[in-house]
C-alpha cells in the first residue's frame, strides 16, 4: 500500500521529508485524478450519530478521558490572537483536569475556571499536547496532498463534496471539500507552504479559554495567524451545504467582512468518534498592539464580561454591554462599513443563519500611520487573487485596504485601527432555535436576546453598527 511522506518533527524543515516505517498511509488506493481521496459525499457526515451528541476532540490511549475533560473546559470566545501566552507550563492542564472532578464543589470549579481564563501554550505535559500533535501531523499531510495536486480552476460540484481520508498511526484525519478550500486559500494569496508550516509541527498550538457558555474548543497556530475551532456535526453539515454560495458571495464581494474559512476536517483517535473542527484566518491578527477585543451580537441578555483588573495580562474578549458609551470613529470609512454589513447580513439571512458575531478589536495608530494614504494601498483591481466576478467594481463595495497583514479584516479610522469580522456562520434557524426563541421570550420579557429570526437578527446587528459608528 502506498505511503504519504511523514511530517517533519518540531525543529525540522518540511522540505525533503521522506516516508519512513512510521509514516502515514492511505486507507484506500488513490483514484486516478486525486491521490489519497475517497469520494464520499457530504451525506456521510450525518451517519453514526450518538445519543449523547457530539463530544469534543479527544486524545488517544489511556488519556482520552482527560483530554475530553479539558476540551470541555475550553469555553467559546472569538480568536483573540494576543502576543501574551499566560500559561506555558503543564500546571494549567493539571488544574483543568482536576476542576472537572465530581468530588469538587461547583463554587470551587467556577473559581478554578476563572483562574484559567486566557491563552495557554500547549507544550509537553499539557493534557492536550498529544491531541494537537495529531492535528499538526494530519494537517501537514493533508496540505501536502493539495500541494502535490493543485487545483486548476474554480471548484466544481465534485470538489465541494470530496472527502480525503488519511490514516496515520493511532488516528485518522479527514479533509472535507479539500479542493474547494485549497482554491479559496490560493484566491486569498495564501501560499500552501506557509499554511502547512504554520499549522504543521513547527511549534506548539495555543489554547484559548474564556467565560463563554459554549462547549467548543479553540486553538491558535503558533504564529497566531490561523484559528481552529471544534464544531458540532450539524454545524459542519450546514457549513458544507452553504459552501458553494459562500464562495460565490466572496467572489461578488471580495472585501466582505465574513470570516475566511480555510478548511474543514474531522479527527478520529483509535476507534473513537469522529470530531470535527474548522480552520479560518484569525480576525485579530497581528495582535501585538491590540488593546481591546469585543464580541458583538446586538443584544443584552448574557452580554457582559467582568473586565480584567487594570494592568492584568489576562486576554479577555468583552461583549455588547461592555461597549456601552463607546463609539467607533471611522471617518469617511463609516459608509463603507454600514453598506458591507448590510450586504453580508443579507447573505446570512438568505442562508437562514443567526447567532453570528461581529468581532471587533482596537489598536491605536502611531503618528506615522495616521493621515490619508499613509498606510493604504489601492487594491480595487485585484483584492482577492484569482476571484473573477461579472459584477461591476461599484456593486462589489470595494475599498482601499491597509498595507498590512490580514488587510481584509482591518479598517483604519483617524486615530484607531479596527479589526472587524463576522464569525460563527453555521447556526441555522431550525426547530431547535425556534423553540429556544419561544422559551427566551417567556424567560426575558422586554429584553433583547440572541435567538431571534434571521431577518430580525441581521437588521438588529446592522442597527447596532450604525448607532455605534461615526
Amino acid at each position: 500500500m502506498p505511503r504519504v511522506a511523514a511530517p517533519p518533527q518540531p525543529g525540522q524543515r518540511s522540505e525533503g521529508c521522506c516516508s519512513s516505517g512510521g509514516g502515514l498511509r492511505r486507507r484506500s488506493p488513490a483514484p486516478p485524478a486525486r491521490i489519497g481521496c475517497s469520494r464520499d459525499r457530504r451525506r456521510s457526515i450525518g451517519r453514526s450519530r450518538s445519543r449523547g451528541g457530539d463530544r469534543l476532540l479527544q486524545r488517544g490511549g489511556g488519556d482520552a478521558a482527560g483530554a475530553r475533560e479539558a476540551a470541555a473546559g475550553a469555553m467559546a470566545a472569538p480568536s483573540p490572537g494576543p502576543r501574551e501566552v499566560l500559561a506555558p507550563s503543564p500546571e494549567a492542564g493539571c488544574r483543568a483536569a482536576t476542576s472537572t472532578s465530581g468530588r469538587r464543589g461547583l463554587l470551587w470549579r467556577l473559581r478554578d475556571k476563572q483562574a484559567r481564563i486566557g491563552l495557554f501554550e500547549i507544550g509537553p505535559g499539557h493534557e492536550l499536547h498529544q491531541l494537537t500533535c495529531m492535528m499538526q501531523a494530519g494537517l501537514w499531510a493533508a496540505t501536502q496532498v493539495s500541494m502535490d495536486h493543485p487545483t486548476t480552476g474554480p471548484p466544481t460540484e465534485e470538489d465541494f463534496s470530496e472527502v480525503l481520508t488519511q490514516v496515520h498511526e493511532g488516528f485518522e484525519l479527514c479533509t472535507l471539500a479539500g479542493p474547494a478550500f485549497s482554491w479559496l486559500r490560493r484566491s486569498l494569496g495564501l501560499a500552501e507552504e506557509d499554511y502547512q508550516a504554520a499549522l504543521g509541527p513547527g511549534g506548539p498550538y495555543l489554547q484559548f479559554l474564556s467565560t463563554s457558555k459554549s462547549k467548543a474548543s479553540f486553538f491558535l497556530s503558533h504564529d497566531q495567524r490561523f484559528f481552529l475551532k471544534t464544531q458540532r456535526r450539524r454545524e459542519v453539515r450546514a457549513l458544507l451545504a452553504h459552501l458553494p454560495r459562500y464562495v460565490q458571495h466572496l467572489q461578488r464581494h471580495p472585501h466582505s467582512l465574513l470570516a475566511r474559512l480555510l478548511g474543514v476536517h474531522s479527527l478520529r483517535v483509535a476507534r473513537g468518534k469522529k470530531e470535527f473542527f474548522i480552520i479560518m484566518l484569525s480576525v485579530f491578527y497581528p495582535a501585538g498592539r491590540i488593546s481591546e477585543r469585543y464580541d458583538i451580537k446586538g443584544c443584552e441578555v448574557s452580554r457582559w464580561v467582568e473586565p480584567a483588573p487594570e494592568g492584568s495580562p489576562l486576554v479577555l474578549v468583552l461583549k455588547d454591554l461592555n461597549f456601552q458609551g463607546k463609539t467607533i470613529d471611522l471617518g469617511p470609512q463609516r459608509s463603507w462599513l454600514i453598506h458591507q454589513m448590510e450586504l453580508d447580513t443579507a447573505f446570512l439571512r438568505e442562508l437562514n443563519v443567526l447567532d453570528y458575531s461581529l468581532l471587533m478589536a482596537f489598536q491605536r495608530l502611531h503618528e506615522d500611520e495616521r493621515g490619508p494614504g499613509s498606510s493604504l494601498i489601492f487594491r480595487t483591481a485585484r483584492s482577492v487573487r484569482g476571484a473573477q466576478s461579472p459584477e461591476e467594481p461599484g456593486s462589489q463595495n470595494r475599498r482601499l485596504l491597509p498595507d498590512s497583514p490580514n488587510a481584509l479584516h482591518i479598517l483604519d479610522g483617524p486615530e484607531q485601527r479596527y479589526f472587524l469580522g463576522l464569525v460563527d456562520l453555521a447556526t441555522v434557524y431550525g426547530l431547535r432555535k425556534r423553540l429556544e426563541h419561544l422559551w427566551k421570550t417567556l424567560r426575558y420579557p422586554g429584553r433583547t436576546f440572541s435567538t431571534v429570526s434571521p431577518a430580525r437578527y441581521a437588521r438588529r446587528l446592522c442597527q447596532w453598527v450604525e448607532a455605534h459608528t461615526e
